[in-house]
């Protein structure tokens, strides 16, 4: 799941067990394409954020195959009140990761009220001694960090620690959010699986997966150098599916919280590796 960086955002301008399908739409990994659409609302918020209320609509969209690379695209958009004021926070990232090849590329664009607050743009690959990230926008920079892994990696290994029973890991990961310039440390929980309740929210957009099993996750995200009980960056819980679809979202950015309920799910056509 993509982390995104809205609190840097908001808060400088304040102050997915089933099978698959078809057992076509899915490689050996088991991911299967797909669009996913989530209603966002606000469910906590300090003073100190200074957000009175907050909407918006998430789509993330996932393609590709094992054997080609895996695209994914993936906008984030809010609309924020103040108490004084309202404004709308737009984030647009696409990113392309072979798994095969250990190669990652990132572009990221954050827009306030239309006007144009970041633009990110690099890759990664592996390099002699970790990852090696080359940045071509906001200016070029080669940057040298520890071995971690992609997005779409890191989902997986959620999902093999999920299917072996292990509860919890942590791994470096770097995912090309905020300046595109750090990876981060994740600590990883999985709970056991579960089969939806009566009262389980979205549950009934998931499709043909309404009453199939998923498991309960919560990543958080430290920076590499914290120590000891450190705040995390970010702490973003999912009801996870065994072919990396997920609902049921909450984002704890520390000074707000949102979450996100699927609103629509769309299952992509994906071409079987040869």
């Amino acid at each position: 799941m993509f982390r995104s960086n809205l609190a840097a955002v908001l808060l400088g301008g304040a102050s997915a067990f089933c099978l698959p399908l078809a057992a076509e739409a899915a490689g050996p990994s088991g991911l299967v394409a797909h669009r996913a659409i989530y209603d966002l609302e606000l469910k906590d918020a300090t003073d100190r954020s200074g957000i009175a209320g907050m909407y918006g609509r998430m789509v993330y969209e996932f393609t590709g195959s094992d054997c080609t690379g895996f695209t994914t695209n993936f906008r984030f958009v809010t609309q924020i009140d103040t108490g004084d004021a309202t404004r709308m926070s737009d984030q647009q990232t696409t990113t392309f990761e072979d798994i095969a090849k250990r190669t990652f590329k990132f572009e990221t664009k954050s827009f306030t009220d239309d006007a144009l607050d970041k633009d990110v743009r690099g890759a990664a690959a592996d390099g002699a001694k970790g990852v090696k990230v080359n940045l071509t926008q906001p200016s070029a920079k080669e940057i040298d960090l520890a071995e971690s892994r992609f997005p779409t990696e890191h989902m997986l290994d959620i999902i093999q620690n999920a299917k072996l029973g292990k509860t919890f890991f942590e791994a470096h990961v770097f995912d090309g959010s905020d300046d595109g310039d750090r990876a981060l440390v994740a600590t990883t929980v999985v709970g056991k699986a579960e089969t939806p309740k009566l009262d389980d929210a979205d549950a009934d957009k998931a499709g043909a997966f309404s009453k199939t099993s998923f498991w309960p996750v919560t990543v958080a995200y430290f920076n590499e150098k914290s120590h000891g009980d450190a705040t995390p960056v970010y702490r973003m819980s999912f009801k996870l599916y065994e072919n990396g679809i997920t609902r049921d979202l909450t984002m704890d950015y520390g000074d707000f919280v949102l979450t996100g309920k699927l609103a629509k799910l769309e299952m992509l056509d994906a071409k079987a590796c040869k």
